[in-house]
């Protein structure tokens, strides 16, 4: 049996996380390999949404995620612990406690925010930088509305009405765009003229979005404003105190709140490796992302300083270059176990978005020296779709359904690409009595043919007789002759459809002479115990969603047959209003479904495949 090989991976941020799932889906059978993740928090944070829970269009628990539901039933193991030591040349990561050992070593501890020297920042700015700073921001802001509510003082009042964020990148116009957009909300419910906020984003460069071309920024620029922000560029700021920020060429601003999202530098774990670096504690690396000083340690996402070929800067540190990052080193890593070939970093970025609050975005995308800009509802619809890509690879399904219920579904103050017309929701008892009343029609239906099917299963009269020559076959019996007749003044069918319905029929239930098969009889007979079925379980509301599914498709079936009565619309429109959950009023979910649902999550394909939502 050959040694074992254990790969640390140090970090659960975008990079460390794609990297170890990779390596669990390279490794999953080899016995010899030991995949260990380290962090110091049991999630892993969407650092790209973070200004959402900040700003309140989101719950606190849609930015983070269960690392160990990540790493269910995977070739992960997950430790809790924070890094305070590296020994590089003995392959050793220290904790305070604990000391892990390591053949290959994936570095992906982040970044942090970096203040530049400015005086007061790092002492008076709120970060926005991790789970915890957009739960204390928020907390901040609404502490600050609420002191306002309640303060006499004109000045005092302005104070604590004034807002600055520093720094015009991507997080700065994304937080100031929503807090632009939750200002409206915020006075409503604290009983404060919109026109007594003050909100300013500050940026010491000539513009905002500097990588983005000057249209867009135009666009950026009046869509801020129409929120009431004032954009100040060349403005600098210089110093922060508990209660003011001085701002380059615009004096001091009386403000509580300066929010710093002006630039990052490498974690303090970063900063205290004894290993190549440049720039802010980024850490060099070679073409394959190994460290300049140690062949077995890799570089993954924001900590990588990489210079690629051709470029005249380094890989920039976003979320794509986490992705890229982490599918070549997971790459290496087994190439180096394996004895084959490495492969050199080759990265093409696709471009970036922004969002200036839930219902306007900016993108400019593209390949190589050919983008496009887009902006408005496109370019929200762009971030979205990325950002459901990311999670299905996280997380699966569990991720993607809950960031759709997220951004969509649970929003208020319709701040969503499609504005509120998918967050609009009644309470479940209205869908009651008309649960009921199709449950009723199923089961009448099905009760009413269930004499004919026990009399005799063989008796055809839910199919259309077949048709010989041009004629009803002779073989038809009288009550299907009626039905053939009735279907003529039946919901009209597609001649598309009358063909596909047609040729299913001559296959599977008409025998050559005229006649039914045997798979007609066993069809009829499951379409009679369905209605049943169906009509039941609307009744007592137990498995309502699944119900309302079989009743459109049942309804479906009946009407390409060319015999739906016009009130079959009544039964295919009713099953679609029903789907979502009515049967949570009055009806068996609301005791079965949380059972079956704490059972389901445990089976092994289940978590691994994250095939349940929270």
């Amino acid at each position: 049996m050959s040694e074992k090989k254990r790969i640390a991976i140090l970090g659960g941020g975008y990079g460390g996380v794609l990297t170890a799932k990779k390596l669990a889906k390279k490794f999953k059978k080899d016995d010899n390999i030991e995949i260990t993740l380290i962090d110091k928090h049991p999630y892993h944070t969407l650092l790209t949404e973070l200004h959402e829970v900040a700003a309140g269009r989101v719950s606190e628990d849609s930015i983070r995620i269960d690392l160990k539901k990540i790493f269910a039933k995977r070739k992960v193991d997950v430790v809790l612990d924070e890094i305070t030591e590296l020994d590089f040349k003995n392959n050793v990561l220290i904790s305070k406690n604990s000391r892990y050992e390591y053949d290959y070593l994936i570095i992906g501890a982040g970044s942090k925010p970096t203040y530049f020297g400015i005086k007061g920042a790092e002492e008076y700015c709120h970060k926005l930088w991790s789970y915890e700073d957009a739960v204390n921001l928020k907390e901040h802001i609404l502490q600050m509305f609420r002191k306002a509510v309640k303060e006499p003082n004109k000045e005092e009042r302005q104070k604590l009405l004034t807002f600055i964020v520093v720094g015009g990148g991507f997080t700065g116009v994304e937080m100031m765009g929503e807090l632009g957009e939750w200002k409206e909300r915020l006075c409503k419910e604290f009983c404060i003229e919109e026109k007594e906020v003050t909100l300013y984003l500050a940026d010491d460069l000539p513009k905002i979005l500097p990588t983005f071309p000057d249209k867009l920024i135009s666009k950026a620029k009046k869509r801020l404003n129409k929120l009431g922000v004032k954009v100040l560029t060349n403005a600098g700021v210089t110093e922060v105190t508990k209660d003011c920020a001085t701002l380059r060429n615009n004096g001091t601003v009386n403000t509580y709140t300066v929010i710093w999202t002006a630039g990052v530098e490498g974690s303090d774990i970063v900063g205290t490796m004894d290993i190549a670096q440049k720039g802010r504690k980024r850490i060099v690396t070679d073409d394959k992302l190994q460290s300049l000083d140690y062949k077995n340690v890799y570089i993954v996402g924001d900590n990588i300083f990489f210079i690629p070929e051709g470029e005249e800067r380094p890989v920039p540190q976003m979320v794509e270059n986490a992705e890229a990052s982490a599918e070549l080193i997971a790459h290496n890593v087994h190439s180096d176990i394996t004895g084959t070939e490495k492969k050199s970093y080759k990265p093409s970025f696709h471009g970036a978005m922004v969002c200036i609050g839930g219902k306007y975005g900016l993108a400019s995308i593209g390949a190589g020296k050919k983008f496009y800009s887009l902006s408005g509802f496109f370019a929200l619809f762009v971030k979205h779709f990325i950002n459901v890509v990311y999670f299905f690879q996280v997380a699966g399904f569990n991720k993607c359904w809950s960031y759709l219920m997220h951004e969509f579904f649970h929003v208020k103050d319709n701040r969503s690409l499609v504005g509120g017309y998918f967050s609009k929701s009644s309470p479940n008892f209205w869908l009651v009595p008309l649960r009921m009343f199709v449950g009723y029609k199923w089961l009448s239906e099905g009760l009413e043919k269930l004499p004919q099917i026990l009399a005799d299963p063989s008796k055809i009269f839910l199919i259309p007789a077949p048709v010989v020559d041009g004629a009803t076959a002779a073989t038809a019996s009288a009550d299907t002759a009626k039905t053939a007749v009735e279907a003529v003044v039946a919901l009209p069918v597609p001649g598309f459809i009358e063909k596909i319905v047609k040729w299913s029929m001559d296959a599977f239930f008409y025998t050559g002479d005229g006649g039914y098969t045997t798979l007609a009889a066993i069809f009829q007979t499951c379409m009679v115990i369905a209605e049943i079925c169906v009509g039941l379980m609307l009744i007592v509301g137990l498995f309502s969603a699944l119900a309302s599914l079989m009743s459109i498709a049942m309804g479906t079936m009946i009407w390409t047959s060319g015999m739906a009565p016009t009130e079959m619309l009544w039964y295919l429109v009713a099953g679609i209003a029903l789907i979502g959950g009515s049967g949570s009023t009055f009806g068996l979910d609301y005791y079965v479904l949380p059972i079956l649902k704490k059972y389901w999550k445990r089976i092994g394909f289940v978590k691994k495949s994250y095939l349940y939502i929270d």
